[in-house]
């Protein structure tokens, strides 16, 4: 799948390594774990020299990444598919309440329609099927202005318009 980030396509260094994964964390292999496996294996993982990254599922709690968020380089936030909006508010805790700087993807069923809102909502990389990279590009400016504040800082039209 084409993953995209700061408005191109770039390789994926990642690897999911799901929950029965039976691989072993090579040294040098950036890695990205589903939360459980992540917070049972946390202490080993933040002494590995290589990338460590978690995968959110709907039902995770982003509360529970607080303490490791300094070092975490990636949050992937999976949409098992398009009507579940529940990584939206956990992108919105990450940035905007938690403060996470890194890397946040989204994975899974990610559409054209929704690379908009998922910026908004703090995402900066996005992993979709689609295969007509430049209309999912395109997708990040179709609005030119907001209304609600969210994680990308635009300021609402609101707050423009009255110079507040």
């Amino acid at each position: 799948m084409p993953l995209l980030k700061d408005g191109a396509e770039i390789e994926n260094i990642w690897l999911f390594l799901d929950q029965d994964s039976e691989a072993e964390l090579k040294p040098d292999q950036a890695v990205t774990l589903p939360l459980a496996r992540f917070l049972e294996q946390a202490e080993s993982l933040a002494g590995r020299n290589a990338p460590v990254g978690v995968r959110l599922v709907p039902e995770d709690d982003p509360a529970l990444l607080e303490p490791f968020l300094e070092w975490i380089q990636l949050v992937e936030v999976s949409f098992p598919k398009y009507t579940d909006g529940r990584g939206y508010s956990q992108a919105q805790l990450l940035r905007r309440r938690h403060g996470y700087q890194g890397e946040l993807r989204a994975v899974g069923h990610v559409l054209r329609d929704q690379i908009f809102y998922m910026n908004r909502s703090g995402f900066d990389a996005y992993e979709t099927a689609r295969a007509d990279l430049p209309s999912v590009l395109e997708a990040l400016n179709e609005f030119r202005d907001t209304y609600q504040p969210a994680a990308d800082g635009r300021v609402p039209v609101f707050h423009a318009r009255h110079g507040s």
